[in-house]
């Protein structure tokens, strides 16, 4: 399949209307009123920088405020800012999550994993998913189709190899995507015959919701699986982000208590928490972080889960039905 011949940007009408004023009941396992889902964003080492062959050093997610990558030279003050992602903060992150026996989706960039191979083994080992966040953790928006598809193809090669069992992640997420990601990622997948359980380059809901997929076209549903920028640790750096690591623990938990009261009442979804293992997992906002998973851990009727768990729990209570068939 060609990418020239195909329609990568077969888009869906923008749809506003959703699940409408009563959504549907996930009927989550065991009765919970509330899906948790942490993820952690490990970029460390996929990033804009002269060792991996770049013109310029990184400018995003960092410590020291707007800057302008730095031009044909090694930026070392940034790059030993990712370095402390994986030498610590990530540690620190995975130690939190296990000690609670919470099982959490890494947004894994193939670069950092094939940078650091320790930190892939434990995840799948620890019982983690690991999702696809690109090979590089660079801007797609505006790149060529073969280009892009290129890369898609070397982060499927590059999780076969760092994971400990030549696993492929069934989930992905860009962060910065091109108009035709979700075709070439459904592309290369049906291409390779592998899983492509879900997307999350979607910020347009509290539950998964189907889309036609734009290879398949309408008869086939992708099912997104939408990420959030509420909860994201990110906004440490940008302002008007959070002013202070208790800032971003009384916000998490606002949202928490949100959903599971509407969880209470009947209408149970699912919550996004967004880390990065060069933020929170710093030491003085690593107590956000900690304060939260303890506050969730005392409630009852709370299923912390992965993403993919989360699609598939989803995708058996709502199989997709094609235009077809409900037509039938």
């Amino acid at each position: 399949m060609s990418t020239s011949t195909v329609n990568l940007t077969n888009f869906p009408p923008r749809d506003f209307k959703g699940y409408g004023r009563v959504p549907p009941n996930p009927n989550w396992p065991n009765g919970a009123k509330i899906a948790v889902n942490f993820v952690i964003n490990y970029e460390e080492g996929g990033e804009n920088t002269l060792d991996n062959g770049d013109a310029q050093g990184e400018a995003m997610l960092q410590e020291v405020g707007p800057k302008i990558g730095l031009q044909g030279e090694r930026d070392i003050p940034m790059e030993t800012q990712f370095e402390y992602g994986s030498r610590r903060g990530m540690w620190r992150l995975l130690n939190l999550f296990e000690k609670h026996k919470m099982a959490v989706t890494i947004y894994a960039v193939g670069k950092a994993y094939e940078q650091q191979p320790e930190i892939a083994k434990a995840c799948e080992e620890g019982g983690h998913e690991t999702a696809s966040h690109c090979y590089r953790w660079i801007d797609y928006t505006l790149m060529d189709a073969e280009s892009e598809e290129k890369f898609i193809r070397q982060a499927v090669e590059s999780f076969k190899k760092t994971s400990p069992t030549g696993k492929v992640p069934v989930g992905w997420y860009y962060g910065r995507p091109s108009p035709r990601s979700r075709a070439l990622v459904s592309k290369v997948y049906r291409e390779l015959g592998l899983e492509l359980l879900y997307q999350a380059d979607s910020y347009a809901d509290d539950l998964p919701y189907y889309i036609p997929d734009p290879i398949a076209g309408p008869e086939e549903g992708l099912l997104m699986v939408p990420y959030s920028y509420d909860c994201n640790d990110f906004k440490f750096f940008v302002a008007p982000g959070f002013g202070s690591s208790m800032a971003y623990f009384e916000h998490a938990k606002n949202g928490f208590d949100t959903l599971y009261e509407e969880g209470q009442d009947g209408q149970p979804s699912y919550m996004t928490v967004a880390l990065h293992a060069r933020v929170i997992g710093r030491p003085g906002r690593f107590q956000a972080i900690k304060q939260f998973v303890e506050y969730i851990a005392d409630k009852p009727d709370v299923w912390v889960a992965t993403r993919e768990q989360i699609a598939r729990h989803w995708k058996a209570q709502y199989p997709y039905q094609p235009p077809s068939a409900t037509k039938a």
